[in-house]
C-alpha cells in the first residue's frame, strides 16, 4: 500500500521561505518604528531642555510664547514641549499661549507674573505702540505702592481686555498726543505725573524722580518737555534740573 502524500505539509514547506521573509519584514518594521519613536523622544527632550535653558538664562523673569522658539522646531512641536514643561511643573502657563518661569517667594510660594514682560509678550510682533498709564505707571517708578487689579495700557493698536487670573489688562486706544514718549521710560514718567496730578505728595514725588531717574531718561524728558501740557512743564523742568 503506497504512502499518501500530505498536501498540507508540502504546501507549508513551499511557503516557509515566504513566511520567513514576511516575518523578517515585520520585525524590521517594528525595529524601525522603535528607532523612530526613540529618535522622536530624543528630539522632544532636546526641545524641552533648550526652552528651559533659554528661559533660565534670562536675568529677568521672562514671559514667552511659542513663536519665541521657532528655531527649535515646528510650531506644533514647540507647543507640545511647552505643555510638557507645564505638566512637569518646570514652567507656568499664565494664559493660553503665554508662559513664564516662576521664582520662589517666601510668602506666596511663587512670584506673580511680570506684568511688564507679559504685556511685552502680548504686543510683540503687533507693531503697535503701547504705554502703561494710571496707578501702574506710578507704581513702576516707585511713586506708589498700589498695584491695581485693572492695569490700563494706552495703545495705537487694537483695544481689548486680557484677563490674568484676578488681574485685568485693559488696552485702551489713545490719540497720538496721549502717547507722548511712548516706549520710553520718560513716557512712563509723563503718565505717572498725569495720574498724580493734584496729589499733596507731588513735591516728594518730583524730588524722588530727580534723584533716581537715569541720565538718558532725563535727556528724553527734557526733549519732550516743550510738548507737555502747560501744568506739567514746570514739574518736568524741576525733575530734570541738575
Amino acid at each position: 500500500m503506497g504512502v499518501v502524500p500530505n498536501r498540507g505539509l508540502e504546501c507549508l514547506a513551499l511557503d516557509l521561505p515566504e513566511l520567513a521573509c514576511n516575518a523578517i519584514q515585520f520585525l524590521s518594521q517594528i525595529l524601525v518604528s522603535l528607532c523612530d519613536n526613540e529618535n522622536a523622544m530624543k528630539v522632544a527632550q532636546s526641545i524641552d531642555k533648550s526652552i528651559l535653558r533659554s528661559m533660565r538664562a534670562k536675568p529677568h523673569a521672562p514671559v514667552v510664547a511659542p513663536r519665541h522658539f521657532s528655531e527649535l522646531g515646528n510650531p506644533d512641536a514647540v507647543r507640545k514641549a511647552l505643555s510638557r514643561l507645564v505638566k512637569a511643573g518646570k514652567i507656568r502657563r499664565i494664559r493660553r499661549g503665554l508662559y513664564d518661569l516662576p521664582r520662589a517667594h517666601p510668602i506666596t510660594g511663587q512670584t506673580a507674573p511680570n506684568i511688564m514682560a507679559t504685556v511685552q509678550a502680548l504686543m510683540d510682533g503687533s507693531h503697535a505702540q503701547w504705554q502703561f498709564t494710571g496707578a501702574y505707571a506710578a507704581n513702576a517708578l516707585g511713586l506708589s505702592e498700589q498695584v491695581p487689579a485693572k492695569i490700563i495700557i494706552l495703545t495705537d493698536g487694537v483695544p481689548r481686555n486680557v484677563s490674568l487670573g484676578k488681574l485685568t489688562l485693559v488696552f485702551r486706544r489713545a490719540a497720538p498726543r496721549n502717547l507722548l514718549g511712548v516706549g520710553q521710560r520718560a513716557g512712563l514718567v509723563i503718565q505717572a505725573l498725569r495720574y498724580l496730578k493734584g496729589s499733596a505728595d507731588m513735591p516728594k514725588h518730583v524730588d524722588k524722580l530727580r534723584k533716581t531717574l537715569d541720565v538718558d531718561t532725563k535727556k528724553s524728558l527734557a526733549s519732550l518737555t516743550p510738548e507737555l501740557v502747560a501744568w506739567m512743564r514746570p514739574i518736568a523742568q524741576e525733575i530734570i534740573r541738575p
